[in-house]
């Protein structure tokens, strides 16, 4: 049969008016339903730089094997933040022997009487006597202070990047741009105090990184914030403990569901304190995954001065 073609295009006209087709067009993808936000979140933190231990004017928490064992360790820091604005410490930790998980299986930090519990929530277990993640309260008091001749710091910032069609805002070093290439967390290699030698790539792995952020509290919004790494890592929110992931180890998560703080408030502001530090050779790992939307406070004036 011949194909007349003026036909062939007068009769889909005719179907298309009649609703038969939609459009002859590819089919648009579906609406980003977060497109009102802003794709990327810059925040600008304080990296120190640490000599290890068995070095001259090293700090004698670096490159420690705690007297445990390598193992996550809780109970380092109380449970308030110093009037400060930094971690106090509490004990030289105590090892997590069996995770605490919420109703999704996610890691979460061992109870407190301020964190609401939830329907599916599974208690874990910890330790009685303490493993040694930690020296002395002095030795920790310098792993987030400006101290000559202990540490030297400069300010570093982070990127994190909205998901495609939803709300999660991820900061992940395995796919930053700058940091996938150095095979791990390391923002300091050849820079202040130096690499610190023994491994292949040479890397710079004694190191703290302090950031203070604020967001808005939404009730009902499932706000959370997850970090996924090692080594310690401290996270405030409103000045008290919501994630505690101390000792030294292979990466660890924890995850907070800010609708267990039953003290926030809808529509407030709220500080967000993260401290991390990076103490053994030989990884570094570091991922950020929330549904907050963070803002930016200025860090404060650093040791090293760069352009």
């Amino acid at each position: 049969m011949k194909f007349n073609r003026a036909k062939a295009v007068a009769m889909l006209a005719l179907v298309a008016a009649a609703g038969g087709v939609a459009s002859l067009a590819p089919a648009l993808p579906y609406p980003d339903p977060y497109a009102n936000l802003p794709g990327t979140i810059t925040l600008t933190g304080t990296v120190r730089d640490f000599k290890e231990r068995t070095v001259s004017g090293g700090h004698g928490d670096f490159e420690r094997q705690p007297t445990g064992g390598f193992a996550l360790y809780v109970k380092m820091v109380q449970d308030q933040l110093g009037s400060n604005g930094k971690p106090v410490m509490r004990s030289a930790g105590y090892k997590l022997t069996s995770e605490y998980k919420d109703s999704q299986g996610r890691p979460r930090i061992p109870n407190r009487e301020y964190i609401a519990s939830r329907s599916g929530d599974v208690n874990g277990a910890v330790a009685t006597s303490t493993g040694g993640a930690l020296t002395t309260a002095e030795n920790f008091d310098k792993w987030f202070t400006d101290v000559p001749g202990v540490n030297l710091s400069r300010p570093l910032s982070l990127t994190m990047v909205r998901q495609a069609n939803s709300n999660v805002y991820t900061f992940n070093d395995r796919t930053d741009a700058f940091f996938a290439g150095r095979g791990g967390f390391f923002p300091i290699n050849g820079e202040l105090w130096g690499n610190s030698g023994g491994t292949t790539p040479n890397q710079n792995f004694h190191f703290t990184y302090e950031l203070n952020t604020s967001f808005v509290y939404e009730r009902g919004h499932n706000q959370a914030f997850t970090f996924t790494g090692d080594d310690d890592v401290w996270v405030f929110i409103d000045n008290k403990l919501v994630i505690d992931i101390g000792g030294v180890h292979a990466a660890r998560s924890q995850t907070i569901e800010l609708d267990r703080l039953n003290w926030l408030v809808d529509g407030q502001e709220y500080n967000l304190n993260f401290f991390f530090a990076e103490r053994h050779r030989t990884q570094s790992n570091f991922r950020i995954d929330t549904t907050m939307v963070l803002r930016a406070i200025d860090p404060p004036a650093t040791s090293a001065l760069f352009d």
